[in-house]
């Protein structure tokens, strides 16, 4: 009986072992994953937010890119938080609900800029 338990016990701990080593690996590729968004993005002092046009998504904007901002500030606008089309490569992580990005679907965290246009294209963000 003794021998039963011992073996019972080990078999829980490799398979709560397995679990969780994949579970992991599954969030890891989740996180590292790039995509292709496009979409209206605006940028101001206490906003920077982007509407996925093809699903409504709304997204808290992370640049890691470091240039997002930058190109859309030398498009010169005179006041902010005017849309703007772009188009990014970007990872999208979980809001934290405690902060500002929290009322957001996700964060998208951008590390490429493809295109910025101050003029909106015609289609579904032009609506």
């Amino acid at each position: 009986m003794y021998t039963n338990r011992n073996l019972v016990c080990v078999l829980l701990f490799a398979a709560s072992l397995l679990w969780a080593c994949r579970n992991n690996k599954d969030s890891e590729e989740a996180k590292g994953k790039s995509v292709t968004l496009k979409g209206l993005y605006s940028f101001g002092p206490e906003v920077k937010s982007f509407t996925d046009c093809d699903e409504g998504r709304e997204y808290w904007v992370a640049d890691s890119a470091k240039n997002l901002e930058l190109e859309y500030t030398n498009l010169g606008f005179e006041k902010p938080y005017t849309p703007v089309y772009i188009e990014v490569e970007a990872h999208l992580v979980k809001s934290d609900t405690s902060t500002v990005t929290g009322g957001y679907d996700s964060t998208m965290v951008v590390t490429k800029v493809l295109k910025i246009l101050k003029d909106i294209p015609e289609g579904p963000c032009n609506q």
